[in-house]
């Protein structure tokens, strides 16, 4: 047994894994060079070791929250990249104008016809809400019900006027305009989120553009942001926030939805940033609080994070239901790196290594105090 293996071994076993084992989670090598690989380049090396077929696991996503559970990651040694990322991210603005569109052409724009048959109905690509009341009975009940939380947590009336800030194919301004009455004008980064949300929401109240935050004009009564603020990166937080109170109303709401860190960082795991969300980060608590100090009374802080596991499990059922229809077009190393992508993140909700917040924001503060509605 080489000495990279030795290593590996022991590492898996401390999580409770086996080499060609007969458990689920445990992992099948079909090429020796990946543990000298994995060892190197750390988790870059192990999702490119995948998506190039050296190993796999019956239960992908079981494998990586065994190793997400037992923190392997902090017995490697720093690797080039994830070492050259961090410089990146630390001293560059990865998040600037100028890259802003970067994330819409590289994910967000590689086919319509993929999301359509991984997501909901009303093509909702950010956490499902499982545990309302009553609980939700499949993927589009939960993303129902996230859409109608948020609602009620601006506590959205008729004819009010929201700015949707990150807005996908207009799920939530279709849901708002539908069954609250609201105008809804959504932002995104991406050309077919345009395209495909602008004919989905055709002759309601509703209005997507291309567009960056920073160029936003207007005042509106309520803001909303499901799933963008992971695009912004630390060195632009304070510039997002006070771009949402500028064109907020003093009366109005600001709910924040994002996926959040455990701890403060400057940059995203490298196989991500590479394959999935380039310029990408995850706030921290701290980071988000530093951002609208001065600016925003905090309401209330919702983590259901645990949720986001679920919602990636079903998205992954759905893909792979689908990809008989959908393989001709993207081929099997994509198959094996959207898998990797969707699985790994279930993993990391399900260890509870990353979060899902909803943080509703006041300018002024609520006179009587805000009521948390769940």
């Amino acid at each position: 047994m080489t000495g990279a293996k030795t290593q590996i071994v022991e590492l898996l076993t401390e999580a409770g894994v086996k080499i060609n084992g007969s458990n689920t989670w445990d992992i099948q090598v079909f090429d020796e060079r990946l543990y000298s690989r994995v060892l190197a380049g750390g988790s870059l090396a192990l999702g490119e070791a995948y998506m190039d077929g050296w190993w796999d696991s019956p239960a992908l996503d079981q494998f990586l929250h065994k190793i997400f559970s037992a923190r392997l990651e902090k017995k490697f040694r720093l690797t080039w990249a994830s070492v050259m990322l961090f410089i990146k991210s630390f001293f560059f603005n990865l998040q600037g104008p100028r890259r802003v569109f970067q994330i819409g052409d590289h994910h967000y724009d590689i086919g319509n016809d993929l999301y359509q048959a991984m997501l909901d109905k009303r093509l909702t690509y950010t956490c499902g809400y499982w545990n309302g009341n009553p609980p939700a009975r499949g993927l589009d009940e939960a993303q129902e019900a996230k859409l109608d939380l948020v609602c009620r947590k601006i506590g959205l009336k008729k004819r009010e006027a929201v700015l949707d800030i990150g807005c996908g194919w207009g799920s939530f301004a279709k849901y708002a305009a539908e069954k609250y009455g609201a105008s809804v004008t959504g932002i995104t980064v991406s050309k077919e989120q345009v395209a495909l949300g602008t004919e989905l929401c055709r002759n309601l109240p509703v209005e997507i553009k291309l567009q960056d935050y920073r160029d936003v004009r207007g005042e509106f009564d309520h803001v909303v942001s499901l799933g963008m603020f992971e695009h912004v990166g630390v060195k632009n937080y304070r510039t997002y926030i006070k771009a949402v109170a500028d064109c907020l109303k003093d009366s109005g709401l600001f709910l924040l939805h994002a996926i959040g860190s455990n701890r403060s960082v400057y940059s995203t795991d490298p196989w991500v940033q590479k394959y999935i969300f380039p310029n990408g980060m995850l706030p921290s608590a701290a980071q988000i609080a530093r951002a609208i100090e001065g600016l925003f009374v905090m309401e209330d802080w919702h983590n259901f994070g645990a949720d986001y596991d679920k919602t990636l499990m079903m998205w992954f059922r759905n893909f792979n239901r689908a990809w008989p229809d959908l393989k001709g077009k993207y081929g099997e190393r994509f198959y094996r790196m959207w898998k990797f992508y969707l699985l790994s993140c279930a993993a990391a909700f399900r260890a509870r290594r990353i979060q899902l917040w909803q943080i509703v924001l006041s300018k002024r503060g609520i006179p009587g105090g805000y009521m948390s509605i769940r």
